[in-house]
């Protein structure tokens, strides 16, 4: 739920190769923007075109007329990965309102059902990874539609699990069943994540910021539609419509979706994983996810508890959550490609942020505050947008720093980064909800809020100490340089002093 990221290919405007002087490049890029920058960003699918009406390099891609125009490839890139997210979300969180009472009724315990829902994350963090490592020999397109389809089909046969056998019988069709969706969600997210940051490899984190609207859409509407078709229509209606609704998707992205393809890297998920950098905010990932994961078991339960809310309404105090980070998430993205020196300070203050939220949430009882519940929706709605401040810098960070470090540029090392991200959203998914449920048993909803927002407050002053002590060594680093030029100059200047 992203800096300084150089493109997936780019050419080079040079006077001397256009036979121009110094005064005439000087006068030709003032006419030229691209001429002016030295070097033109394009993506990868499209050739490089001239401008005949001032004579130099033309914009790449989607920005051949305007730099801000989008192509039609790209159109059809932003349909498709918008199409995954409002889908894949949505069935994943359908199951919420109603599967747990089905699943009772079939003969497994509440400590299985919490097993049946946490099998997703951990199987998604493996698919993740082998994904990620493999995207460019399965072919990114082919990994998209395969794993849409493959995840609309499953989510019919959890429609028909009713007709299954009580006890054993039940309980290992829903485990396979969720274990295949995990898979398929897994295959069809690392491969849009990669194809979106192929298509836009100058605005990653405002698609991204921007996609995770039919995201947030998808947790939303999943649950109460879920509901009504389970209450209108009774357990098969509401997976069966909705897997049918994936599955007419499919040819639709199979006729749209462009096909990138790209030589498999060198480099391996060890080499980028140990990247110091890439390793926070790995950290970083993980402890937001968790914190998601957490409120899932636990809040519905304290409100329940606390303040006496019908069941009904409990949905309302998690549309804050969700609303604030939807709607935010877009903002954040563009403010971070925008003016990409804030992304680190966007990750560092949204981690700290997201931290005093939840030793808010209880409140934690050392801050002797009430617990009122106009103040926890106010929280969560102040979570959603920290949350979002957060992650969306998160894939455009571990992006660049992988090109710095000597990744290629290509789609190989865009899906190393779509799985490492997918995998630790994995990780902290299945810790968040198992570790809460846990701490909510034995020290209450307050104190585990409490230590959730202490991994966040950790990881945000890591991820600060590192961006302050890299920027202290590149201001040290520039400062020798420009000494050793100073020495330089004066030692040619000396034979013609003398």
């Amino acid at each position: 739920m992203s800096n300084r990221r150089p493109p997936f290919s780019s050419f080079k405007v040079e006077s001397e190769g256009a036979g121009l002087d110094p005064g005439a490049a000087a006068q030709e890029s003032a006419h030229c923007p691209w001429t002016r920058r030295g070097t033109a960003k394009a993506h990868a699918p499209q050739e490089v075109t001239e401008s005949s009406e001032n004579g130099c390099d033309g914009p790449p891609g989607g920005a051949r007329e305007t730099s801000r125009q989008l192509s039609r490839e790209q159109i059809f890139v932003l349909i498709s990965a918008a199409s995954i997210n409002l889908g894949s979300m949505m069935c994943y969180s359908i199951l919420g309102p109603f599967f747990p009472k089905e699943a009772e009724k079939k003969g497994a315990s509440n400590t299985v059902i919490g097993m049946i829902f946490g099998c997703y994350a951990l199987f998604n963090l493996l698919a993740s990874l082998v994904f990620g490592k493999y995207l460019v020999h399965i072919g990114a397109k082919f990994m998209f539609v395969a794993g849409m389809f493959v995840s609309g089909g499953v989510t019919v046969l959890f429609g028909v699990l009713d007709q299954v056998p009580e006890g054993p019988v039940f309980i290992a069709m829903c485990f396979l069943v969720r274990i295949i969706d995990a898979i398929s969600f897994a295959a069809a997210i690392t491969a849009s994540s990669s194809i979106l940051a192929k298509a836009f490899p100058n605005n990653v984190a405002t698609v991204m910021g921007s996609l995770e609207t039919f995201s947030g859409l998808g947790l939303v509407l999943g649950p109460p539609l879920g509901g009504f078709l389970y209450q209108s229509f009774g357990y098969e209606v509401p997976f069966i419509l909705l897997g049918c609704i994936v599955l007419l998707m499919v040819p639709l992205n199979m006729c749209i979706l462009p096909n990138y393809e790209s030589d498999p890297g060198k480099h391996s998920f060890w080499k980028l994983i140990i990247l110091p950098k890439v390793a926070f905010i790995s950290f970083v990932i993980t402890s937001l996810s968790s914190g998601f994961g957490f409120l899932d078991p636990t809040l519905s339960l304290f409100v329940l508890e606390k303040f006496n809310l019908p069941a009904g309404y409990v949905g309302l105090v998690f549309l804050g959550l969700a609303l604030s980070y939807t709607i935010s998430s877009p903002l954040v993205g563009l403010l971070s490609d925008e003016m990409p020196h804030l992304r680190k300070w966007l990750l560092v203050f949204g981690n700290l942020i997201t931290a005093g939220c939840y030793m808010l949430l209880g409140p934690a009882p050392f801050l002797h505050i009430k617990s009122q519940l106009w103040l926890l929706v106010l929280i969560l709605v102040i979570n959603g947008i920290s949350a979002a401040m957060s992650l969306i810098s998160t894939f455009p960070e571990i992006l660049s720093c992988a090109h710095e470090n000597g990744f290629e540029e290509g789609l190989s090392t865009v899906g190393l980064v779509s799985g490492l991200f997918g995998a630790m959203w994995s990780v902290g998914a299945f810790v968040g909800p198992t570790l809460g449920g846990f701490l909510y048993e034995k020290i209450g909803f307050e104190w585990a809020a409490a230590l959730q927002g202490l991994w966040a407050l950790t990881s945000g002053l890591v991820m600060g100490l590192f961006y302050l002590l890299e920027h202290s060594r590149r201001r040290r680093r520039s400062k020798l340089q420009n000494s050793l030029g100073t020495e330089e100059e004066r030692t040619a200047l000396l034979p013609d002093e003398t």
